[in-house]
This record gives structure tokens, C-alpha cells and sequence, in this order.
């Protein structure tokens, strides 16, 4: 291990920053985490051990990815910047369990990533980052929909995203992500992270949210995954608007198939005129599948 104060303090980001002309860049999303706490904790919250493989998104100047070197097995950090590559290189040269690659997350092959990049891809893998906040979704759901079985995802995003994820049917912060993320995963607030945390501030604070495989399936399936959550997103378009506006599109202008639609509903006991948010995750399972089995999407 190197002797230099841990990359994470918030004299030791300075001077990295200094050394090598190292500023944010807006277009990336960054924001350098510069509390050893946190990132102690983040590593605690993951669950991290000797046996994990780790991804890492987005390791910025290193200070999350050298607290996962010390605890994981083996780390593969993403970074999408080149200017930061050269820098992750000096700063995390002491670990030789640590790889930095230049990749985009949303369009890599997550599966054939693990088999190239760790030395053991049996071993659980574990996502940890401090996701950009303009793309923690798409992110989010890039990992969700890969085939890779996660050991689990420990994420810090936007505090109000992670509201979403573990909103409950019927408040405000339930949609159409919560759902995507319920029908996969257990999701749970870890603890939450001050703005000045980072160097710069956001305008936001943060939250760890940390997502576990269930470890029972659903016992009613969609008919289809990605038609399931095309629908659920639709239900969603206008949260204003009441679950039957919200469907009528399916049916159209046609007589027969609006009452079709109708039906469905009373046969599930869910009024038309309920919102969308009051609806559970088994509910919009069983909509969608009477739907689909009436041929109308």
C-alpha cells in the first residue's frame, strides 16, 4: 500500500486534482466524493468480502475504487473519461487487484466483460458507483435487464431517485422505475449523503440504495418482460390522469375493445378511475397479462 493519505480525504483529492489539472466535467456528472466515512461505509453496505468480485461505474480519481481493492477480491473499475486514466493508473498502482478499463457501461457486454476482465468470473460480482446523476436510470436498467446474475447492486444516486425505488404504492414517488426495480430486486436506503460531501457540491444530496436478487421469483410472471414494462410505462405517461385514460389509447376509438378493457378491469376488482400510483406491482402483472390475452398490445 502506498504511504500518500487515502485518495478518498479531502487534502489528498486537492492535490490529485492539482497535479494533474483535474477538473469536473458537467458532461460526465462528476462529482468527487471526499469523505472517508461514506466511503468506508459504502464498501460496509455492499457486503464486501475477499470472495466478491466488484465492478465498479464511473471510479473517478480512484478514492471508492481503493477501498474496494482493500476489501474485495478483485476490482474492474468503468471509467468513460480518458483524461482520468492515466490518473487511475498512478494513484491506484499499489493494488494489483485492480483493473481501470475505458468503458461505457451502457454499451458494454456485461457478461463477456466478466469473463475477459477477472481472473475468477464464478466468483458473486457486485456492482458498487456513485452513478452520474443524469443517467442513474438507464444505468440502473442497463444492469437490471442484463442476464448477469447480480450478488447485489450498491449504488449512490440522486436522493429523490432513490425515493422512487422504494416508494410504496399510492405516494408520489411511485412509478413506473419502482416497479422495474421491485419486480427484480429488494431495494433498501442504506443512509443518506450530504452535498458537501463532494468536491464540487451538487445542488442535491444523495443516497446509498443497495438492491438484492429476491430470493423467490414472482409467482405470476408477465407474458412478456419487456412488452410488460412498455405497458407499465404507458400506464404512467399522464400521472394525473386516471388508470383508464392512461389506457384508452389500447382500445382506441373501437367500441368493443374499450369494453373489452372495461371488463378486465372489473373482472381484477381495479376501478377505472383509480390512479396509477395505487396500483401494486401484482395488479398492473395480472392487468397486463389479461390485456395481452384479449390481443389488445
Amino acid at each position: 500500500m502506498s504511504s500518500n493519505p487515502e485518495i478518498g480525504s479531502l487534502n489528498r483529492t486537492r492535490a490529485i486534482m492539482k497535479e494533474y489539472g483535474i477538473h469536473a466535467k458537467k458532461g460526465f456528472g462528476q462529482n468527487f466524493l471526499t469523505d472517508l466515512n461514506v466511503l468506508k461505509n459504502i464498501v460496509r453496505a455492499a457486503e464486501i468480502t475477499k470472495a466478491d468480485n466488484v465492478i465498479e461505474i464511473g471510479p473517478g480519481l480512484g478514492a471508492l475504487t481503493e477501498q474496494l481493492a482493500q476489501a474485495a477480491g478483485q476490482v474492474v473499475a468503468l471509467e468513460i473519461d480518458t483524461d482520468l486514466l492515466p490518473v487511475l493508473d498512478e494513484v491506484l498502482s499499489p493494488y494489483d487487484n485492480v483493473k481501470v478499463i475505458n468503458q461505457d457501461v451502457l454499451k458494454a457486454d456485461l457478461p463477456a466483460l466478466i469473463q475477459e476482465q477477472f481472473t475468477d468470473p464464478s466468483r458473486p460480482i457486485k456492482v458498487v458507483a456513485n452513478l452520474p446523476y443524469y443517467i442513474t436510470s438507464p444505468i440502473l436498467m442497463r444492469l437490471l435487464e442484463s442476464p448477469v446474475e447480480w450478488a447485489a447492486i450498491c449504488v449512490m444516486m440522486q436522493k429523490e431517485v432513490a425515493q422512487r425505488l422504494t416508494a410504496q404504492p399510492g405516494t408520489k414517488e411511485y412509478g413506473a422505475l419502482t416497479l422495474a426495480i421491485e419486480y427484480r430486486m429488494q431495494a433498501r436506503i442504506a443512509f443518506g449523503v450530504s452535498r458537501h460531501a463532494f468536491v464540487p457540491s451538487p445542488n442535491v444530496d444523495s443516497a446509498i440504495v443497495v438492491l438484492t436478487r429476491r430470493t423467490q421469483p414472482l409467482l405470476d410472471k408477465p407474458f412478456d418482460e419487456g412488452r410488460f414494462f412498455g405497458f407499465v410505462k404507458s400506464c404512467f405517461a399522464h400521472r394525473r390522469k386516471s388508470l383508464w385514460n392512461n389506457l384508452k389509447p389500447l382500445a382506441g376509438k373501437d367500441t368493443e375493445k374499450q369494453e373489452t378493457v372495461q371488463t378486465v378491469l372489473a373482472e381484477l376488482n381495479i376501478l377505472p378511475q383509480i390512479r396509477p400510483e395505487k396500483l401494486t406491482l401484482e395488479q398492473f402483472i395480472a392487468l397486463a397479462n389479461q390485456l395481452h390475452d384479449h390481443k389488445l398490445f
